[in-house]
């Protein structure tokens, strides 16, 4: 109970700080077990009282950004170009190849939505075509559908930069996420998806703040801003752990967004990853 009321505190700050949200009605329960929170002093009594933002602007959310073109796809066009010469974070301009804005289908009914570009990502400027984007494209067609179906995007639209001669990526940091996920938000008021999938903890704090372990958040939906969210572990996460157990965690998860969606599904697909 503790812990889901500290997540309600963590997600209400987030809209306050990030999405300009002044006020958010919660229902009597959740009104009543954040006021005993408050009166024993905090969260197993050893936490300062509880304190939910006030109403107010914020000073240091980004704006929307404005949306021009008769068509869907050149509304994206347009975004693309925006973002293409953006310099808001000047240590990832003077590192990167490419801004990787997205790619697929602009009447794409699936989204998913991944962190941040890597080293191949910046080099091709094309998101998830690694290792982990191999294996998001396998995922992809194993639901019926291909990446020309669906659209791919990320929080950060630059990879994040590495010390010289270091090798490997690195989780973009809150104040990155924060500046590039206006154009996020953009794409996905474009493309209107059905449904969206969140590749990992960090794609899950960026869309809607540190709310949760990805552990702890898969395979239930979320909301972002109207739209079904589904948390799912990254692709990465099973280049490092291929037992099927966790393959099929990641599947069932695609199955609830297949479901969703009202995908045909036959019994081959329902069985993926089951022990014989």
């Amino acid at each position: 109970m503790t812990e889901s009321l500290e997540s309600l505190k963590k997600y209400v700050h987030f809209l306050h700080e990030h999405e300009g949200v002044r006020q958010v009605k919660l229902t009597r329960t959740a009104q009543q077990g954040l006021a005993k929170i408050s009166a024993k002093g905090g969260i197993g009594g050893h936490r300062p009282p509880l304190q939910l933002p006030t109403a107010g602007p914020t000073a240091t959310a980004e704006p929307p950004l404005e949306i021009s073109g008769s068509t869907k796809a050149e509304q994206l066009r347009h975004l693309a170009e925006r973002a293409a010469v953006c310099v808001k974070c000047p240590h990832l301009v003077a590192r990167r190849h490419t801004v990787v804005f997205g790619v697929g289908n602009p009447e794409a009914k699936l989204m998913f939505i991944g962190e941040a570009p890597g080293e191949e990502e910046d080099l091709q400027g094309e998101p998830f075509v690694g290792r982990a984007g191999q294996l998001l494209t396998k995922m992809i067609v194993a639901m019926g559908l291909t990446r020309e179906q669906v659209y791919i995007a990320n929080i950060v639209k630059c990879r994040p930069d590495m010390p010289p001669g270091a090798s490997g990526n690195r989780k973009p940091t809150k104040q990155e996420m924060d500046t590039c996920v206006p154009y996020l938000r953009a794409q996905i008021d474009v493309i209107k998806p059905t449904a969206m999938v969140a590749l990992g903890a960090t794609a899950v704090e960026g869309l809607l703040g540190p709310i949760g372990t990805i552990g702890s958040l898969r395979g239930k939906f979320l909301e972002y801003r109207g739209t079904p969210l589904m948390p799912t572990y990254h692709p990465s996460y099973l280049l490092r752990n291929q037992s099927n157990t966790e393959k099929r965690k990641v599947w069932e998860d695609l199955l609830k967004v297949m479901e969703r969606l009202e995908m045909p599904v036959s019994e081959k697909q329902r069985g993926f990853f089951l022990a014989k």
